[in-house]
């Protein structure tokens, strides 16, 4: 499903990368939310392609779907 994502615990401490790099999915959203483009980080960092930052999004997406979110009071 995810064949260009990879986790080893001794590459960047375990974190999902981008297969033959040291790039993490972390980064590449943490670039996104500053405003860097697909194209921009591909033009940037010339061993990622296109379907690697396709995939790291759908990775992160896929990583939060079935997260469950609890609200519970608290009695002071």
């Amino acid at each position: 499903m995810f064949d260009r994502i990879v986790q080893s615990p001794g590459i960047v401490g375990g974190k999902p990368i981008i297969r033959g790099t040291r790039i993490s999915v972390e980064m590449e959203l943490e670039w996104m939310a500053s405003g860097a483009t697909r194209d921009d980080i591909v033009n940037n960092y010339p061993p990622l392609t296109s379907e690697d930052v396709e995939q790291s999004l759908e990775f992160a997406a896929a990583s939060l779907r079935n997260d469950v979110y609890l609200t519970t009071a608290v009695a002071l």
